[in-house]
């Protein structure tokens, strides 16, 4: 009946420990993931702004050796990130392909030009500089006009400080309230040791004394925690890195092992926090108190 009994009290112990730290380990890996978000947020709004691309059309007497000449100033220059020749035979294909027809039996000819399609890095897209950036291209004798989009330029960098600031006021929020769902999880579970507590205090054990084996098994279960929201914010992020290698998002990996060692330290330290209130909260209470 005893061993019973002790079995029984075991299987409790540790089916209590493993909803500790399945909690913490949940809440960390959710808080880690917007930490991701949060870093990588640039490089997303980077990466979605380098898609943007101005078309640069050229006359159709313009010389292959001056369309050379500019598709290689062009690649060279600060602002690019790449400069594609598009000539308007190719053109004239993918835009059959997009309506479904060849429109050059139809019409006898090809209205189509060449055309050099430069996509521009992250810090130029902005409407001032891409006006700049137009203007100087158009500038040439042999460019017939210089297109992009300017509605969806504003509305892109409109969108990302949008986005931006939502994050951050995210961030803020998601960290309270992983740092109240810990808290509840750690409370509960000394809470089932209250008892515990109180005789130890009444045989006359000091506070200290008392507090140190919950602090130092709540810390462990905080660092366990921590450990698997770490294993699994990794699996995450090697995933997304497989699928969407254009994002780099393992490009800088001293901010990664900052994240993940901050997430780490998050969990020891709101795990010690606390214990120690809850532990305290116990420890001052009445007997009569326990039981409600």
């Amino acid at each position: 009946m005893s061993k019973s009994f002790e079995r029984y009290q075991k299987r409790k112990l540790i089916s209590s420990y493993f909803s500790v730290v399945l909690s913490i380990a949940l809440v960390l890996f959710l808080l880690g993931c917007l930490g991701l978000l949060v870093i990588n947020t640039n490089k997303l709004a980077n990466h979605f702004k380098e898609q943007v691309a101005i078309t640069v059309f050229l006359k159709d007497n313009a010389k292959e050796v001056e369309i050379n000449q500019l598709q290689k100033s062009l690649a060279m220059a600060e602002y690019t990130k790449s400069a594609t020749f598009v000539s308007k035979d190719e053109a004239a294909e993918a835009h059959s392909k997009e309506i479904g027809e060849n429109f050059l039996e139809f019409l006898g000819y090809n209205p189509l030009q060449n055309s050099i399609d430069v996509h521009l890095n992250a810090a130029y897209v902005a409407t001032d500089s891409i006006a700049k950036i137009a203007e100087d291209i158009g500038s040439k004798v042999y460019v017939s006009d210089v297109a992009y989009d300017k509605p969806l330029i504003g509305m892109l960098n409109e969108n990302v400080k949008r986005l931006s600031f939502w994050i951050l006021i995210a961030s803020g929020v998601f960290t309270l309230i992983a740092v109240l769902l810990i808290n509840s999880s750690i409370r509960l579970s000394v809470y089932s040791k209250r008892f515990i507590i109180k005789t130890m205090q009444m045989v006359g054990a000091t506070k200290r004394f008392i507090r140190r084996p919950f602090i130092w098994n709540s810390i462990k279960l905080g660092m366990v925690g921590a450990l698997v929201a770490m294993a699994a914010m990794a699996g995450l992020l090697f995933y997304i890195n497989s699928i969407m290698p254009q994002l780099q998002l393992l490009s800088d990996p001293i901010i990664i092992v900052s994240l993940f060692v901050g997430i780490f330290i998050i969990g020891v330290i709101i795990t010690w926090i606390s214990t120690y209130i809850a532990t305290q909260r116990f420890l001052n209470l009445r007997t009569d108190d326990l039981y409600y």
